[in-house]
């Protein structure tokens, strides 16, 4: 095994079921801050803790000139990670415990907002797809040689947030304009300050590895339950990482509707509880690195409609090589990111994925 894999998962099944198309997105942790700010009551210390919570990465210093070009329209393009960092006691017992360094790029998505900011897609990225790397500059300042046919979520482990950045620019054509992670941790507890999350979980889920079990039908998960639901591979499908995407797309759905369901506007206390939990996790670039940048972002999503909203996955194949991975599957992933790049409809044939069927 090279240094830039991570532990392989299960033999990936080319019976894989097909992920379910979820539409409705919004980026969370920014919607929940503007409900904090509509409450118009927070006191200045208040305002202080919230913002010095949220860590920032100068992506822009770290990839330079070389990037593609911004989009043609006012649109825009956030890359958004949840990282399975074991930094900290807790976020190693949230991992499965045992010194792992480093972190990966657990879930991946490539969200684009087109001009008018009334709807918005999620790409999501499977975290075992083979990408080249290009070469890319560590913290430290020393250089990361380019490299083919590295897993995915690898890259952020090797190297950090930024290269993930470059790699996706490289891999779409696509400029990321923003970035946002949030961390095991953080996603824990911010389940919990909201009070759980219901779903209704497509099938009985037993996975021995994570301690999830929850049989199919309507389920309401606490943070602990909600962070095994959206990571389990082993419970459910194949085993893979593409039968997964899907739960992770409908627990997002759930956590919105969840959010929009409770009287946040009516609970001053409730709203900062919730904001703390997520500005605490949260980590985004520099352009948005404060509450009074990331709430302005917030407020010029206002209009997007979370009904005509779309999560897809990228286009994939499994690898001829080692189907224990999946490749960009062509014309299909080149069409969706020249869409993405042009500020025009995805085609339809865009979002069909040879490895799962559809």
């Amino acid at each position: 095994m090279s240094n830039d894999e991570t532990t392989p998962g299960p033999r990936a099944s080319r019976r894989s079921a097909k992920p379910r198309r979820r539409r409705g997105l919004k980026i969370t942790l920014v919607v929940l801050l503007v409900l904090l700010l509509a409450t118009g009551g927070t006191l200045y210390w208040l305002y202080s803790r919230l913002d010095g919570n949220i860590k920032g990465v100068d992506i822009n210093k770290a990839l330079g000139e070389d990037r593609p070009e911004k989009l043609p329209t006012s649109g825009q393009n956030l890359l958004v990670l949840g990282s399975d960092s074991r930094a900290g006691a807790e976020n190693q017992e949230l991992g499965g415990g045992g010194a792992v360094s480093g972190a990966r790029s657990d879930t991946a998505m490539v969200v684009h907002i087109p001009e008018g900011r009334s709807k918005a897609v999620a790409v999501s990225i499977p975290r075992d797809t083979l990408v080249t790397r290009p070469e890319c500059v560590k913290d430290d300042g020393s250089t990361v040689a380019a490299r083919e046919r590295v897993m995915f979520n690898s890259v952020y482990a090797q190297v950090g947030p930024a290269c993930v950045v470059k790699t996706v620019e490289k891999m779409s054509g696509v400029r990321v304009d923003h970035y946002l992670e949030i961390n095991f941790a953080g996603f824990k507890d911010l389940v919990d300050a909201i009070g759980g999350v219901t779903v209704d979980v497509p099938q009985d889920i037993h996975d021995q590895a994570s301690g999830l079990d929850l049989t199919a039908g309507p389920h309401k998960l606490d943070g602990t339950q909600s962070l095994a639901y959206v990571r389990t591979r082993h419970g459910i499908g194949d085993g893979s990482d593409l039968g997964r995407i899907g739960l992770q797309q409908q627990f997002l759905m759930a956590l919105l509707s969840e959010v929009k369901s409770q009287d946040l506007l009516g609970s001053p206390a409730g709203s900062y509880r919730i904001a703390d939990s997520a500005t605490k996790a949260l980590t985004t670039d520099s352009g948005l690195d404060s509450l009074s940048s990331l709430a302005e972002f917030a407020r010029s999503m206002n209009g997007v409609d979370p009904a005509s909203m779309e999560t897809i996955m990228l286009p994939v194949a499994y690898d001829k090589i080692d189907p224990n991975r999946v490749i960009a599957a062509e014309p299909q992933a080149g069409q969706l990111w020249k869409a993405i790049r042009e500020d025009t409809t995805i085609p339809e044939e865009a979002k069909k994925s040879p490895a799962t069927g559809g």
